[in-house]
């Protein structure tokens, strides 16, 4: 028989890295083998941010942190009472990783590059004398008598095992593995992309955003709603607000082919009467001055213009010369903008899936199987998935922290 490992882990991402670490950190005895793929390790986290790696979220309190998940919000409320975005950044600061909160809630490096955590990572790896098999692409995890595993890749190398981690992220080979040992496969769907629209009122302003829209897809019969930041881009919309939506509605719009409805609202404060009495009272303030010069309430000035265009509203009009009809227009187009969505686009190289293992064959307790005892799961190849701001990280995290528990 060949040698036995205590961990054989699968997938050298995020949450594949962090088990092994924290499994080494809890007991520096246990023998844990590695095995990537690729060349390199964290690939996902080297391009995540941009390339300062979005660590985690500034949200300390699980139940609004399971907000965050469209997919595995009532799995994922107790393993973050054991492990949340707290515990990790203390973990990173205890080993020489600053870390800040920006704006918006997201955390970094103080470096604000990815390659801090890289070398963290690999630093802690190296300490412990974990060994990494690179451009091993595992084929198949086979049951063997005595509640072993036999871990086969393509290259013909073979690994035996008490625990095996299958942290393979969306790449096909776990899914593969995990329904080979028995598990049921949710078909994986795009989530965090932006929307392709093609539409006379953006054409010409990429670049231009708004800190806060209200947005309303509409998907067949189920209708989804986001409130927060927007960019128009050379394609079509993203934004913070656009990803979320994307998020949410993952499955529903890969059910109608991205072919939907959004309805923008670019005055969301300003609801009902109080929306009519605002903008009545900005067009007797600014009476005088041209439309083009006085937008209404934090619109961009770009996008007014080019909506003045699309109503046929001449911009040199003052306020006081705008007519009932032409004013109900924008109104209606301010509160309830109608666009097609036509398509998808992806979302940098932050590519997240809606799909995976079935949650409800894991014991959220400690991430193992429920049919097959001694293999885990953790990260996207779950049927788990978070919205953009480091939620899907912190995820991969706590999951890596559970299973190091439980093996320790």
């Amino acid at each position: 028989m060949n040698e036995k490992y205590d961990l054989v882990v699968i997938g050298g991402g995020a949450a594949g890295v962090f088990a092994a670490i924290r499994l080494a950190e809890r007991d520096s005895s246990k023998r844990i083998v590695l095995l990537e793929a690729g060349a390199k390790l964290l690939q996902k986290v080297k391009v995540s941010g941009g390339g300062r790696c979005n660590v985690t979220h500034h949200q300390f309190e699980p139940a609004l942190l399971v907000e965050r998940y469209p997919r595995g919000r009532k799995e994922l409320r107790g393993p973050f009472t054991r492990f949340q975005p707290r515990d990790m950044v203390s973990w990173l600061e205890a080993r020489g990783v600053e870390t800040k909160v920006e704006s918006d809630g997201r955390i970094f490096p103080v470096s604000n590059s990815s390659q801090t955590i890289i070398d963290c990572f690999m630093q802690r790896l190296q300490h412990f004398g974990i060994s990494i098999q690179y451009q091993q692409l595992v084929k198949r995890v086979l049951k063997l008598e005595g509640d072993l595993y036999r871990v086969e890749t393509k290259s013909g190398a073979q690994y035996v095992t008490d625990h095996v981690l299958i942290a393979t992220g969306s790449h096909r080979s776990g899914y593969q593995i995990a329904e080979e040992l028995g598990h049921t496969i949710v078909p994986p769907v795009p989530s965090l992309f932006t929307f392709k629209v093609d539409d006379p009122r953006i054409v010409d302003l990429p670049g231009i955003s708004s800190q806060d829209v209200g947005l309303k897809l509409k998907c067949d019969d189920r209708t989804f709603q986001e409130r927060g930041p927007l960019l128009i881009t050379h394609w079509g919309l993203s934004g913070p607000a656009i990803l979320r939506l994307s998020a949410f509605a993952a499955r529903e719009l890969f059910a109608c082919h991205y072919d939907a409805e959004l309805r923008i609202d670019w005055c969301p404060d300003s609801k009902g009467e109080q929306f009519e009495t605002d903008f009545l009272n900005h067009a007797r303030i600014h009476s005088r001055k041209k439309l083009a010069n006085a937008p209404f309430g934090a619109v961009p000035k770009r996008y007014w213009a080019s909506l003045l265009d699309h109503l046929e509203i001449s911009r040199e009009m003052s306020w006081d010369h705008l007519s009932k009809k032409s004013a109900h227009r924008l109104k209606e187009e301010l509160k309830n903008g109608l666009f097609q969505v036509q398509g998808k686009g992806v979302f940098k190289d932050e590519f997240v899936t809606a799909g995976g293992v079935e949650t409800k064959e894991l014991k959220f307790k400690t991430y193992e199987s429920k049919q097959c005892p001694g293999i885990y799961f953790a990260g996207e190849v779950l049927n788990l998935d978070g919205v953009t701001g480091g939620f899907n990280f912190q995820s991969a995290w706590t999951a890596a922290e559970l299973v190091a528990c439980d093996l320790s």
